[in-house]
């Protein structure tokens, strides 16, 4: 059950704003008009002057068990007491090799074993640099291309940037990576306005490997990595039959296919992972945010047995993968993990979302009619929002939309350009749903 102790009204706030340089946010309009955030229990946060936040965002796609719970915070707690750190290098602890066999027991049949991490954007490149490992230690070194997407996210660190497609955090860092490619969009707004779910059509930007195969030649490309459902960009989700048409596609010319699921992981499709929804095995998943309800940092890949048993050659006492972190599996974040585990198998979280999407899709849809709104997307429990941008102001809408879900009705939002991401807690219930969108379209409104 979830928790209902109570949380304190308000605490005090820093009078000094100027020396925290915060990521992906207008630093400036911020420190005019501070966020502030205090606390938060199950589907709310509370301001520090003691508001109640309906979240709409799941924090950051991560709290899909909602916020506060009191079974993780113990395990943390009790964790934190008895080993508080550990070097995961040629030491272990029994909780990260049972969070292991636990994740890897949720992922489709053969994707085995699990690489901890501390982050989406880490867990992404350790993906490609696994990928690009693994062919140079099968005799295909001149494997060493990567292909993202246009509109892909897949973190921020050099790997993840490089192969991703949002243009705006790309720009800023010059040439990045050598040898990457870009898949086209899956998105096609003339074709798939108002799509409910997996729109009918795009299948065919699959095809656009070929394209690449075509120009670079197959012996030079290492890897594939896609979002199942692109999240940042605006929630686009993938075509139907588009993951198993690239799918057969790598497969013909020896490419490892990778899902980037530190969003869709745990639940936000109504399965444990993406990967099931649509019956395709790829070599490699990413993941991260749910693993751990947000409560500590966390990711990881889970690898096919097929790549993980080829590095198992050579001398037994010599390291197989050069690749790591201090706190890969950091015994605080595999507490988490484990309790979060738990509440997912035992409140039937996964089942819980996927039977409420249809409820959802149609809540949600009942915003076309609101005035600018150019296209709704759905799929699981996410929702993307597209607003007209005002002239010669892209994103301006959508930033005042999310000040006006903030400070005049109680509700966190995400936000991509002018497109209005929602994305709750597992945990929403179907009159929290109508309340979420009831709020959502009197924002839309306030910023028409």
């Amino acid at each position: 059950m979830l928790d209902k102790s109570p949380r304190s009204a308000a605490v005090n706030v820093p009078n000094d704003l100027a020396a925290h340089w915060m990521p992906f946010t207008a630093n400036r309009a911020f420190k005019k008009a501070p966020r502030l955030l205090a606390g938060a229990k199950d589907m709310y946060y509370f301001t520090v002057d003691g508001r109640k936040i309906l979240d709409g965002a799941a924090g950051m796609w991560c709290s899909n068990a909602g916020h506060g719970r009191t079974q993780i915070a113990q395990a943390i707690a009790k964790q934190a007491e008895t080993l508080d750190y550990s070097p995961p290098f040629q030491f272990g602890i029994p909780q990260a090799f049972e969070l292991a066999s636990r994740i890897a027991d949720l992922a489709p049949k053969g994707l085995d074993h699990v690489f901890f991490c501390n982050s989406g954007s880490e867990a992404a490149d350790t993906a490609l640099k696994i990928a690009l490992a693994y062919h140079q230690i099968s005799g295909q070194g001149s494997r060493n291309r990567l292909i993202g997407r246009e509109r892909g996210y897949h973190g921020v660190g050099f790997g993840g940037t490089s192969v991703g497609g949002m243009v705006n955090n790309r720009k800023m860092f010059g040439s990045l990576l050598t040898g990457v490619d870009h898949l086209p969009t899956t998105y096609d707004r003339e074709k798939q306005a108002f799509s409910r779910g997996e729109p009918e059509y795009g299948a065919h930007f699959a095809d656009g490997l070929e394209n690449l195969v075509n120009l670079h030649g197959a012996n030079t490309i290492a890897a594939v990595i896609v979002e199942p459902m692109a999240g940042s960009t605006g929630v686009l989700p993938a075509p139907k039959g588009y993951l198993k048409r690239l799918r057969e596609i790598t497969q013909k010319h020896g490419i490892l296919l990778i899902f980037d699921e530190v969003i869709t992981g745990f639940g936000r499709l109504g399965y444990a992972f993406a990967a099931e929804r649509y019956g395709v095995l790829p070599d490699m998943i990413t993941f991260a945010k749910g693993v751990t309800n947000g409560a500590a940092p966390m990711g990881g890949v889970i690898v096919r047995d097929t790549i993980h048993d080829a590095f198992m050659s050579g001398p037994e006492h010599a390291i197989e993968l050069a690749h790591g972190y201090t706190y890969s599996a950091h015994p605080l974040a595999c507490a988490a993990g484990l309790a979060t585990l738990d509440i997912y198998r035992d409140e039937k979280l996964f089942d819980h979302a996927r039977n409420l999407e249809p409820k959802w899709i149609e809540a949600v849809m009942s915003l076309q009619k609101e005035p600018n709104v150019v296209d709704i997307r759905t799929v699981g429990l996410t929702a993307g929002i597209d607003l007209t941008s005002r002239p010669d102001q892209p994103g301006k809408r959508g930033f005042d939309a999310l000040n006006s879900a903030f400070f005049d009705n109680d509700l966190m939002i995400r936000i991509a350009g002018d497109t209005i991401a929602l994305t709750p807690p597992l945990i929403v219930s179907e009159g929290q749903v109508g309340e979420i969108v009831e709020k959502v379209a009197k924002v839309i409104r306030a910023v028409a």
